[in-house]
């Protein structure tokens, strides 16, 4: 029976784009910004421990969830850098941005409710905006559109159709 071919432990930075689905350039930011590291050879060129691939899939899932960067630094400095976590360091990891994923579902469920009808944005583009955001006042609320962010009309507006 013929044994499995070993896996390198360290790879260059094109096998861990080609494998992460990063480009290269993501990685070097990634790097930059001490999401991910490197050993140099001494030639100077990037070698990562192989299970850098799960730090930077947990970096692009954190992307796909809306989170800043900041935000996955923080849970990915829960995580040990000189090995690959366990299950049980993962998964603290990833439940630090429980709260942030709810408050994403959330507001995705406000925006599939009210994205048909004003969002108090001020662009006054749409009649029915008129009738919703007169004169603009949403302004007074701050940027953004203000009634999908939850705002609610002042007093004796009509509500937004939802």
């Amino acid at each position: 029976m013929a044994a499995a071919s070993a896996q390198p432990t360290y790879l260059t930075i094109s096998e861990l784009s080609a494998r992460s689905g990063a480009a290269p350039s993501a990685l070097r930011f990634y790097e930059s910004e001490g999401l991910i590291l490197a050993r140099r050879t001494t030639g100077n060129q990037r070698r990562y421990p192989r299970y850098m691939l799960r730090r930077v899939a947990f970096i692009r899932a954190g992307r796909q969830l809306g989170l800043e960067l900041r935000e996955i630094k923080a849970s990915l400095a829960l995580l040990p850098t000189d090995r690959a976590p366990t299950r049980a360091e993962w998964g603290r990891a990833a439940r630090t941005w429980q709260a942030r994923i709810d408050a994403r579902i959330a507001e995705l469920q406000v925006m599939s409710r009210t994205l048909g009808s004003c969002i108090g944005c001020g662009c006054l583009s749409l009649r029915r905006c008129a009738l919703y955001n007169p004169l603009d006042t949403a302004a007074s609320r701050g940027a953004g559109a203000r009634w999908l962010l939850g705002d609610e009309p002042p007093a004796g507006e009509p509500a937004p159709a939802i």
